[in-house]
């Protein structure tokens, strides 16, 4: 497959580590596409749900898929969210092609754009802390159920439906919420002249032109891999949202992806061959 060439590409919300997680969708994107930076924007890695028991070779490989990205020049931000928040005490850190950060600010044909992962304005986050771990392990456990409705849909002739996409849509409060953190971002946004904000963590795909203040402003969302399998693609001056599901079939070519898959101790061993021939620390 012909890697498509892109100025920037953004993921966030994989969820590695959970049953949820898109691994193998993943890693068809990733041999799919050849940006010059990659942004990952927050809950790559699921920590809070993360078990010994769980780690399938199909998410060891999207880590050194990633890692191949940088071995041929693609520069990589990880930026930090709530699920993989562990990792905030290494912001400013950098190996190889790879840096940790909080945030991050780049500069788009002249333009700022302000990247974070989004939990900051998430008021459960901030002050129930412990309710909001809570809230994830029963979201893994609905896109279980999720997968196993749409099995039995497909093999009925039916189509795919998303539950977690009716909750959301059927109860005011979410609804809601996802308003108003689209507002507090571009509020803020805008405040500090940036141009584009760029966010993750609501699972909510979206590109957004906003008029009405000094500065215009785009709000978008990256969106997930555990039920949109959705990226933000930026070439050419043009932001694009990419959805798995209309370039590729999801079924036929999971299949493919399965027949000669090394095991984990495998791929962890090569995994640490790779950081012992490429990764410095700066």
């Amino acid at each position: 497959m012909e890697r498509r060439k892109l100025e920037l590409a953004v993921i966030s919300d994989v969820h590695l580590g959970t049953y949820g997680c898109h691994a193998r969708e993943l890693n068809r994107y990733l041999k799919s596409i050849d940006p010059e930076v990659l942004v990952l924007n927050g809950d790559i890695i699921d920590i809070w749900q993360f078990s010994k028991k769980y780690w399938p070779s199909t998410h060891m490989k999207v880590v050194r898929q990633i890692l191949q990205l940088v071995q041929k020049g693609t520069k990589v931000y990880y930026i930090t969210g709530n699920h993989d928040e562990m990792l905030r005490r290494f912001s400013g850190f950098e190996f190889g092609g790879i840096s940790i950060v909080n945030k991050l600010v780049l500069k788009l044909d002249g333009k700022d754009a302000w990247f974070f992962h989004g939990d900051v304005f998430d008021v459960c986050m901030q002050h129930s802390r412990w309710l909001a771990k809570l809230g994830a392990v029963g979201y893994d456990t609905l896109i279980l159920i999720n997968r196993a409705v749409n099995w039995f849909s497909e093999k009925l002739g039916g189509g795919r439906i998303s539950l977690s996409k009716k909750i959301k849509n059927g109860v005011k409060s979410a609804v809601s919420f996802i308003g108003d953190f689209e507002k507090t971002c571009i509020d803020l946004a805008a405040s500090n002249r940036y141009s584009y904000v760029i966010c993750g963590h609501i699972h909510q795909p979206a590109m957004k032109a906003v008029e009405g203040y000094e500065t215009p402003i785009t709000y978008l969302n990256s969106g997930d891999w555990v039920e949109n399998l959705t990226s933000l693609e930026y070439n050419d001056g043009k932001w694009n949202i990419f959805h798995y599901d209309e370039h590729f079939t999801r079924g036929k070519e999971a299949k493919l992806e399965e027949e000669k898959e090394p095991g984990s101790g495998m791929l962890f061993e090569g995994l640490l061959h790779e950081f012992g021939l490429q990764a410095t620390v700066k």
